[in-house]
């Protein structure tokens, strides 16, 4: 009966490395009919060194798995995340899918083994942690790029709309503000969107449809106001250079009150500090000397 059992074991782990082993190989001649088709995607960008020196892994053998899922809606999810945060040219939906699967066993192994050399002495239930937040990694990349990219559009929000104004006030169509705006604006994300605008209204979309894809992209209140405006501007036939103007104006004052309301919060975040350090040390300054005269006389 032992031996039966140990014999069928032996067959389920051979089935076993048979499946992961033709796996293995039909993936490998997958890519290399990819790489003989100029289709293998080459010097892609990567934002840190994670993300760099583990797509070779988790693009070789976790996406022929994750693109076999029937996770249609997760996938438009995580183009929406990847469009917000501008790192479309980074990762494809499955390819994010699959580096966050990857670092499920990526991460504790990375750290087992850091813990192996420098000798960290780290428990064994840290590691399931480490599987979650290697999990969640990319989420968080997500997130800081989409507030880097937020901030930059609101920086050259005021400039760019002021080149649109000066533009069609100058003479030029809005759609040639626009051109002109892409052709001397600073790069910047605000300047890349608009560039797509372009680009969408010349395979045939509408100026109003291509603004409000700009919108959704951006997924920003001050881009969805300032859109909701010229569209509405447009299919009323009034002036675009008088409605560029007016959002200018808007714009300044909107950031110069939001400058206020940064420097109110500053004024009240720097209290506790204050109070903690900088008044001791003058309280210590002023009576210090008292006290020390007081103490050495003894009428303390």
């Amino acid at each position: 009966m032992n031996s039966l059992t140990l014999l069928v074991a032996f067959g389920f782990v051979a089935v076993a490395v048979y499946i992961l082993a033709r796996a293995i190989f039909y993936q490998e001649e997958a890519r290399a009919a990819k790489q003989l088709l100029g289709e293998e995607e080459k010097n892609r960008k990567a934002s840190n060194a994670v993300i760099k020196y583990s797509r070779p892994f988790f693009s070789r053998y976790v996406v022929p798995i994750v693109a076999g899922m029937r996770i249609d809606q997760y996938r438009k999810t995580l183009k929406r995340k990847l469009i917000a945060a501008g790192m479309v040219d980074e990762f494809t939906p499955d390819e994010l899918f699959a580096f966050k699967l990857f670092l499920i066993l990526g991460a504790p192994l990375f750290i087992g083994g850091v813990n192996y050399l420098g000798d960290f002495e780290l428990s064994w239930f840290t590691y399931p942690l480490f599987s979650i937040l290697g999990f969640f990694y990319p989420d968080l990349l997500l997130n800081q790029a989409k507030t880097a990219r937020q901030k930059s559009v609101r920086r050259a929000m005021p400039f760019i709309v002021d080149l649109l104004a000066l533009s069609t006030e100058a003479g030029l169509d809005f759609m040639g503000a626009i051109g002109k705006v892409v052709e001397k604006a600073k790069p910047s994300p605000l300047v890349e969107e608009f560039e797509q605008v372009l680009k969408e209204i010349q395979v045939g979309s509408s100026r109003a449809e291509a603004l409000q894809e700009m919108s959704n992209r951006l997924n920003m209140s001050e881009i969805s106001s300032f859109v909701a405006i010229l569209i509405s501007a447009d299919q009323m036939g009034a002036s675009i250079g008088k409605v560029l103007r007016q959002q200018s104006e808007q714009i300044r004052t909107e950031r110069f009150l939001a400058g206020e309301k940064e420097g109110a919060k500053a004024s009240q975040k720097i209290m506790l500090p204050m109070f903690l350090f900088i008044l001791p040390a003058i309280m210590l300054t002023i009576f210090g000397p008292f006290l020390l005269q007081m103490m050495q006389s003894g009428d303390f």
